[in-house]
C-alpha cells in the first residue's frame, strides 16, 4: 500500500507531532470524508507500507526527526514551492526560505526522492506570463541538481475557486501554451526533468512529459526496489497515479492558500483545527460511539513483499 500524508492537508507543516506519533504506536485512523461515521484503521510497519509519500509546502518542521521515518521505511517527496506570494499562500513561506528547506531535505534523502511541484500555474493582474517565466527561472538555477524533477499543472477552474479567488483570470488554450513552451525551455536549459500531471494538453513537443505526480517507476526509482507492473487508474481525467491511501482531513490546512481544493474557507480550517489532539489516532477528533471502524485493505505493489523471518 502506498501512504499518501499529503493529499488532504500539510501533515508535515501543521501535524508533525500528531504524524510521528503515528508512526511510533504503528497504526493510524482515518475517516470518510464522505460518511464521516465510517473510520479505516491502517497499520503503519515496513510490512504493511510500500512507500510513504510527503506533500507540503514547507518541510522545516519535521527535518529534525525525519529519520524516524525515512530509517524505517521507502520514501518519497513532493515540495510544492510557487511563484505567490502572501496575498495568495498566506501561511507559506518566501521563495527563498523555502529552497533552504528544500537544499536540508535533500541532504537527509537525496534528489532522487524529491519532486519540486510547480502548480497551481494561474493567472492574475499580478502573476502574469511574464511573471511565471521570471519566477521560474530563478527557481529553476537554484533547484537544478538537487530535485529528481518538476511537476507543474494549470489551475482547474471550479466554482469554489471562482468565489474565493475573483481575480483569477481564466488561462486561453494559448496562454497555457505560451507557458509550457517557456517552462519547458528553462527546464532543459538547467536540466532539470519537466512533466505535467492532471492537465490533459499535450506538450510533449517542448520536452514535457505526461505522467503521474506518484508512480510505481518514480517511487521505485526514489528507493531503488522494484514493483509489480500495475495499472495506475488516477483521482480524476489527467490523473495517470498510483491508488493510494490518504490519512490526513479536509479543512485542517491553516496555508490559507486562496486556490485550495481541500479547504472550503480559512475560518472552517481554523474552526477545525481546534479540534486536533496529537494523541488521537485520527487527525481530527475522537472515535465517537457511533463510528464503525474497520481494517483498511494494505495491498503490497512491490515484486518481492516484505517477509518475515523464519522462525528457527
Amino acid at each position: 500500500m502506498i501512504l499518501n500524508t499529503g493529499a488532504r492537508t500539510d501533515t508535515v507543516q501543521y501535524f508533525t507531532p500528531w504524524l510521528l506519533k503515528r508512526f511510533e504506536e504503528g497504526y493510524v485512523l482515518s475517516r470518510n470524508p464522505l460518511f464521516p461515521n465510517k473510520v479505516t484503521r491502517y497499520e503503519l510497519t515496513p510490512e504493511t507500507i510500500d512507500c510513504v509519500e510527503f506533500c507540503s509546502k514547507n518541510y522545516k518542521p519535521i527535518i529534525s526527526c525525519l529519520y524516524k521515518i525515512t530509517d524505517r521505511f521507502n520514501t518519497h517527496f513532493q515540495y510544492t514551492i510557487t511563484a505567490y506570494g502572501k496575498d495568495i499562500e498566506p501561511g507559506v513561506p518566501e521563495i527563498d526560505e523555502s529552497v533552504e528547506t528544500l537544499y536540508e531535505l535533500e541532504k537527509l534523502v537525496g534528489k532522487q526522492r524529491i519532486c519540486w511541484r510547480y502548480d497551481p500555474v494561474l493567472l492574475t493582474d499580478k502573476y502574469t506570463i511574464e511573471t511565471h517565466i521570471k519566477t521560474f527561472e530563478y527557481m529553476a538555477s537554484r533547484l537544478s541538481g538537487h530535485i529528481d524533477r518538476c511537476i507543474f499543472s494549470f489551475v482547474e477552474m471550479y466554482k469554489k475557486l471562482e468565489r474565493n479567488m475573483p481575480e483569477l483570470i481564466p488561462l486561453t488554450d494559448k496562454d497555457k501554451d505560451i507557458l509550457a513552451k517557456h517552462l519547458g525551455e528553462i527546464a532543459a536549459k538547467y536540466g532539470i526533468f519537466i512533466q505535467t500531471c492532471g492537465t490533459n494538453g499535450d506538450y510533449t513537443r517542448y520536452g514535457i512529459h505526461p505522467s503521474g505526480c506518484m508512480t510505481l517507476e518514480m517511487l521505485g526509482k526514489a528507493n531503488d526496489v522494484e514493483f509489480r507492473d500495475i495499472k495506475h487508474k488516477g483521482t480524476r481525467t489527467g490523473c495517470h497515479c498510483i491508488e493510494s491511501r490518504d490519512i490526513g482531513a479536509y479543512d485542517t490546512c491553516l496555508n490559507g492558500c486562496k486556490y485550495c481544493y481541500a479547504n472550503k474557507n480559512p475560518q472552517k480550517a481554523r474552526d477545525n483545527y481546534k479540534l486536533h489532539d496529537p494523541n488521537s489516532p485520527l487527525l481530527l477528533g475522537h472515535i465517537r460511539e457511533t463510528d464503525m471502524v474497520q481494517q483498511g485493505t494494505q495491498r503490497s505493489f512491490l515484486k518481492k513483499a516484505y517477509q518475515l523471518p523464519l522462525l528457527d
